[in-house]
């Protein structure tokens, strides 16, 4: 399909009455703010980029894997469900909503052809989280059968009735029981002794909370072949969006550039701090030990790379083009999709509300609910600017 904003269009003699409109929503749609030739500070807006966001990204994982750090549990859980609570706002702000705005019915693309007809952005999203359920529930299936796990009923979760097995165990969440390492209750006054210190040593409760499931017993590998899909499917969610924004930031210039670098600096954190926290409760066998710092830094590549990739084809690439409208209007719905089905299912659902481990401790589920609202709040509001 061509441009419809082509050198055909006279933008100097417009006759009302005969010009398609979407000509004229395509030509202003293309005459946003140019590229500046700032060239130093496009560059500096790589490695700004770069650093901090990879470096938020690491901290949730940082925190289970490293106890010499001894970062505080409170600390932890603020920045695993702030991450939680920014996730779905991208999901809703910053992914659904630029979607209507690329290929919506008042776009420039949703004026032409196919895209006219109907309204595609909810339906691609809705597509994609379908799909995605589609992914979690086969691969809940497939670990269940290989494990030989039987899936509860739904009444023996709600009323914490006995499980499959007649001792009063939740079976079918045994490939889920680990995400929730710093919520249970039962264990939260106890002290653990160090080994190597003739047990003189003791750690605090709180620290021992935050240490990461890792090995090769049958219940990490179990969690592991359940969550790390899901997981996967969020963080490609994420990272389309992210080589969107990146180019664009890699081509703007003048007051468009100005707003933009500052504000993708905290966009980007705050969805990192989200991928690193959720990955930071998934149980990792020790063969895949690696995995978490190969995808923390996957996504701390990316934005970077795509504004280096933008600030090469900036004379050439232009992010208002009906190519780019498609390209980043269908990819963001289905970003969208992702991150709606993955925050509000694998994040809120199972940690909050069917899982059988959540802590009972009055101020700590303060600190998690504020937490949550708070991500989605202050990322919700971001989106006022990106």
């Amino acid at each position: 399909m061509t441009d419809n904003s082509g050198p055909s269009f006279n933008a100097s003699s417009v006759d009302l009455s005969s010009t398609p409109l979407v000509d004229i929503i395509c030509y202003l749609n293309n005459s946003g703010n140019a590229y500046d030739d700032r060239l130093g500070l496009h560059i500096a807006s790589i490695f700004v980029i770069l650093v901090v966001s990879t470096a938020v990204t690491f901290f949730p994982v940082l925190a289970t894997r490293t106890r010499r750090l001894k970062i505080p549990l409170s600390v932890y859980l603020f920045a695993r469900y702030f991450g939680a609570g920014v996730i779905i706002a991208t999901a809703f702000v910053h992914l659904l909503d630029p979607a209507y705005g690329s290929i919506g019915p008042a776009s420039c693309v949703g004026m032409t052809g196919g895209w006219s007809t109907y309204s595609w952005p909810p339906a691609i999203a809705l597509s994609s989280a379908m799909i995605i359920f589609l992914l979690d529930f086969l691969a809940e299936y497939f670990v269940e059968k290989r494990y030989g796990l039987v899936h509860a009923a739904v009444e023996n979760i709600i009323t914490d009735a006995p499980g499959a097995d007649g001792n009063g165990t939740h079976t079918a969440y045994a490939s889920h029981k680990h995400l929730h390492s710093a919520d249970q209750d039962e264990q939260e006054k106890s002290v653990v002794y160090a080994p190597g210190k003739n047990n003189d040593a003791k750690i605090d409760r709180d620290l021992e909370e935050l240490t990461h499931l890792t090995g090769d017993s049958e219940d990490i590998h179990r969690a592991f072949q359940s969550q790390i899909s899901a997981f996967l499917v969020l963080e490609f969610g994420v990272i389309f969006h992210s080589v969107i924004i990146g180019l664009n930031l890699g081509v703007a210039g003048g007051d468009d550039f100005n707003t933009l670098f500052p504000v993708l600096v905290f966009h980007q954190s705050f969805e990192g701090l989200g991928i690193g926290a959720r990955l930071s409760v998934i149980p990792i066998p020790t063969k895949w030990r690696w995995l978490p710092w190969a995808l923390c830094l996957a996504y701390g590549l990316t934005t970077p790379i795509s504004i280096a990739i933008g600030l090469g084809l900036h004379n050439t690439y232009n992010g208002s083009s009906y190519t780019a409208n498609v390209v980043s209007g269908v990819l963001d719905a289905i970003s969208a999709g992702i991150l709606i089905y993955t925050g509000l299912v694998e994040m809120l659902a199972r940690d909050f509300l069917f899982n059988p481990n959540r802590t009972n401790n009055k101020k700590r589920l303060a600190l998690m609910l504020v937490s949550l609202y708070l991500g989605c709040g202050i990322m919700a509001l971001i989106g006022r600017w990106a």
